[in-house]
């Protein structure tokens, strides 16, 4: 069982950045690859970013691209998405995901966080 925990959402203006975080605890977090998603209410659940366990696949939903960046300390047992120029439509409950598939864009992730909650006002 791995327990993910997201942390640093909260409300920002338009065109302001926000730093989230995602601690993972519980099995060994080695070999698992990240995602985070992101849900409006009455929407789906949307791909926002992925990383690799090594760190060196990275991908992002075009929406994000050159906007947010996902990392990962796997010493710390830690995956962060830094999140600037912040737009209203960002507003969502952000999620992290773990699984250990060998696609690092995750379809069906094994492991959910419970989610933070990002809002940019405009």
């Amino acid at each position: 069982q791995v327990r993910l925990v997201e942390s640093g959402g909260g409300l920002v203006q338009a065109g302001g950045h926000l730093n989230l975080s995602c601690a993972a605890s519980g099995r060994t977090f080695v070999g698992y690859t990240m995602n985070w998603f992101r849900q409006v209410p009455g929407k789906e659940r949307e791909f926002v970013a992925a990383i690799s366990w090594s760190g060196g696949s990275i991908y992002y939903a075009d929406s994000v691209k050159g906007r947010f960046t996902i990392s990962r300390d796997n010493a710390k047992n830690m995956v962060y998405l830094q999140m600037i120029s912040l737009r209203p439509e960002d507003t969502a409950v952000y999620y992290c995901a773990a699984d250990r598939s060998r696609s690092v864009v995750l379809s069906r992730p094994e492991y959910w966080g419970q989610g933070t909650q990002v809002t940019v006002s405009s």
